[in-house]
């Protein structure tokens, strides 16, 4: 499922994001960058034991919630891997939304500054952190939208979900985006 944004697609598949041949893979992080379960465990399995040496060296300090960082990508397709870290949902009230939105923002930027054609996304924070899928699909694709309509550059971004539920929440915020 895919949808123009004014020079560039934004489009949902469900599969597993380190198989993404694709520039940048974003990469659901904790704040201390230290791996963990999940996304950021499979993609820190597959691109091996070199990527927690560089987010160890590169940022000591970790990564604030609502930002993120890039490395390289050790032994997967990708060039880049963007730790993104998102907020734990607290009901909603703590700032979850806008934390979200810029971390999504966060990324885009970093896969222009980085002359990325193309960056794939988790749902980033719908796992552990508890945020409710239909909520996180609202403000990813949101704020994807919006970045995309204020870019002049082509961008492929990809929202690469790993379940059948969490690809059909995507899809029914897309498919709304488009009335």
């Amino acid at each position: 499922m895919f949808v123009h944004v004014g020079n560039s697609r934004l489009e949902l598949v469900q599969g597993d994001i380190t198989a993404q041949a694709i520039d940048a893979i974003v990469n659901a992080a904790n704040a201390r960058l230290a791996g963990g379960g999940g996304v950021d465990g499979a993609i820190h399995r597959a691109a091996g034991p070199d990527l927690l040496s560089e987010t160890g060296r590169l940022y000591p300090q970790g990564c604030a919630t609502g930002s993120a960082v890039a490395t390289t990508a050790g032994r997967l397709t990708a060039k880049h891997v963007f730790h993104a870290v998102g907020p734990v949902w607290r009901g909603g009230g703590v700032g979850e939304p806008e934390l979200l939105a810029g971390v999504h923002r966060c990324c885009l930027r970093l896969a222009l500054e980085h002359d990325c054609c193309g960056i794939a996304f988790p749902a980033i924070s719908t796992g552990v952190y508890g945020y409710p899928k239909d909520l996180a699909a609202e403000t990813a694709l949101g704020a994807t939208r919006a970045f995309l309509r204020t870019t002049p550059a082509p961008l492929l971004v990809r929202f690469v979900l790993f379940d059948s539920g969490t690809f059909g929440a995507f899809a029914r915020v897309l498919e709304s985006l488009l009335d």
